[in-house]
């Protein structure tokens, strides 16, 4: 191997460029179908990214060690912003461009099992999420193993036990905080802001399929964007917005 190319051979092999730029395969001679796969795959890349961080915050939360739980914490927010930028290249695509490949989909982000284990990781408890995926998957699996998990906001209410404050009257708790106005009222804040971040990724997001596909039916078979517009004002963390309410 030439010494001066070894960097580019590194660098090849490192990201795994090969395989990563091969996997865009458009399935229509359509020039916005690339658009569309380059966005949703940089998606699911950053979702694989978001749980990675979820998942590490939650062990400086139950540690009580606040400064990596801040920081951990604004990093999964920006991640969250980030998507929500891409969403501005999404909206260059129009509804005719849109449906010269739509037929060909089968599928939508609705199918996302990372974006499940996301909505599952920050709260959601119902059981539908795993029903989506067939029985025996490797999808399905590990939905059903992350509903099994505690929640981020287990470790949060470990976090405050912790830090003093009683989460068995967690309202008194947060007034306490808040009103202390300490490191536990930052790491509240952030939590809000996380929360805050996943909100306004979800409004975008529905605003997109009402700009590309009206209200016609969903590509997933869904009520398109009415079925989003049900899920978007609905927090994370409720608790904490109500505390809105009670200061």
């Amino acid at each position: 191997m030439n010494n001066a190319h070894s960097g580019y051979y590194a660098y090849c092999d490192y990201l795994a460029l090969g395989p990563l730029l091969d996997i865009q395969r458009p399935t229509t001679e359509q020039p916005n179908e690339l658009l569309f796969i380059v966005v949703h795959q940089s998606h699911e890349l950053w979702f694989k990214e978001l749980l990675h961080e979820l998942d590490s915050l939650q062990v400086p939360l139950r540690k009580a060690d606040s400064g990596p739980a801040l920081r951990t914490l604004r990093r999964a927010r920006v991640i969250i912003k980030s998507l929500t930028v891409q969403i501005n290249v999404l909206e260059t695509l129009t509804s005719e461009q849109f449906d010269t490949f739509r037929a060909q989909l089968g599928g939508s982000g609705f199918y996302s099992a990372q974006f499940r284990e996301i909505e599952i990781v920050l709260g959601r408890r119902d059981k539908t999420a795993a029903a989506l995926f067939p029985e025996g998957s490797p999808d399905r699996a590990r939905i059903e193993a992350r509903a099994a998990e505690p929640r981020l906001f287990d470790a949060f209410l470990a976090y405050l036990s912790a830090q003093g404050y009683s989460p068995d009257d967690l309202p008194s708790a947060l007034r306490e905080v808040h009103a202390d106005d300490g490191v536990e009222e930052q790491i509240c804040q952030a939590l809000v802001d996380l929360d805050q971040a996943f909100q306004e990724w979800k409004y975008r997001h529905v605003v997109l399929v009402q700009r590309v596909i009206g209200d016609r039916v969903g590509t997933g078979g869904t009520s398109g964007a009415e079925f989003l517009r049900r899920a978007i004002f609905t927090p994370s963390f409720p608790v904490l917005w109500n505390m809105r309410k009670a200061v």
